[in-house]
């Protein structure tokens, strides 16, 4: 317990540094216009590096697999894509679903989160089926939604599509400080539930019949959490855009950075890990490439790498 405590300490101090560099490196023009507004940048990184980073553990505690992920498994960054291309194709880049920033992440996140509830309640039965079930039509469904979006796609006006393409790639530049205040408030509120089950999730990762035997009611937490990573991820994505490597990459780091069971310490050092990993990435995006990529992109090809070597590693393991 004391080396995690220093392992912490440690992250904390590089978030610290993050944070300072990012916010104070190269201010040009007035510092009362600039600093604020990277401030506002820096909030929306923390609040979605946790949500990510809360959601994916707790989903690879459930899953008892972890290279999986909710966003991508279960099909929320389609649905995402799917309602921005709809609003792109149906209404055109002018209409007020475009310019009124609090319709277009209402739309989003409700969105994404009735789509997970009907998979949840509709097609997941975990008295019948195993989760297994859930996850194989929430790929499936994922799967089919992203050739349906790849297909409106194509027929959109070339000038349309740019502006589509802005909203389908994470981005931090342009955060709205009125959003981030609504997204800090859902968040808030099932950051609340999820500290008071943090406990029964040391318990649930022992496996069912155990969690059973210890007196949790193992299925009504399967579909809890479920529901609580689906409204996290929701949310992260309809206020930044879809980061989808980032959980497993900071969820696997943590695991093998602080070797415990403790849910409460593996969710801290995934959340200080992904800040690190999205304040420092967004200052290499901003004053080493000049803005010429997003944080996603960069996010995404690492992640790649990383899920390739988690394959292999998990492979040999089993072999």
């Amino acid at each position: 317990m004391q080396k995690n405590s220093t392992k912490l300490i440690f992250l904390i101090l590089l978030v610290i540094i993050c944070v300072l560099l990012y916010g104070f490196y190269d201010i040009k023009g007035g510092f009362d216009y600039a600093f604020p507004r990277r401030m506002i940048r820096v909030a929306a990184m923390i609040i979605t590096g946790i949500a990510i980073s809360y959601s994916t553990v707790v989903f690879q505690t459930i899953t008892h697999n972890r290279i999986l992920t909710p966003p991508s498994v279960m099909g929320l960054d389609s649905m995402y894509e799917v309602v921005q291309t709809f609003i792109y194709f149906f209404a055109g880049s002018m209409s007020v679903w475009i310019i009124n920033k609090y319709l277009n992440f209402g739309a989003a996140v409700l969105a994404m989160v009735l789509f997970a509830l009907f998979l949840y309640r509709f097609l997941f039965r975990a008295d019948k089926h195993p989760i297994y079930l859930l996850l194989l039509i929430g790929m499936i469904l994922g799967t089919l939604l992203g050739s349906f979006v790849t297909f409106l796609q194509v027929m959109i006006d070339p000038v349309e599509y740019l502006g589509l393409q802005t909203l389908l790639f994470a981005s931090f530049t342009n955060v709205k400080a009125e959003l981030l205040y609504i997204a800090i408030g859902i968040l808030l509120l099932s950051f609340i539930y999820g500290y008071r089950i943090m406990k029964k999730l040391d318990v649930m990762s022992l496996g069912r019949e155990n969690a059973i035997n210890l007196g949790i009611n193992y299925d009504r937490m399967v579909m809890n959490i479920l529901i609580l990573s689906s409204i996290l991820i929701a949310t992260s994505t309809a206020l930044v855009g879809p980061i989808t490597f980032l959980g497993l990459i900071v969820a696997n780091l943590s695991y093998q950075y602080l070797v415990t069971y403790k849910h409460s310490v593996l969710i801290l050092g995934a959340s200080l890990i992904s800040i690190v990993a999205l304040v420092g990435g967004q200052f290499l995006v901003e004053h080493i490439f000049e803005l010429r990529t997003t944080i996603s992109v960069i996010i995404n090809f690492v992640g790649g790498i990383y899920f390739i070597y988690l394959l292999i590693k998990e492979s040999r393991a089993s072999g």
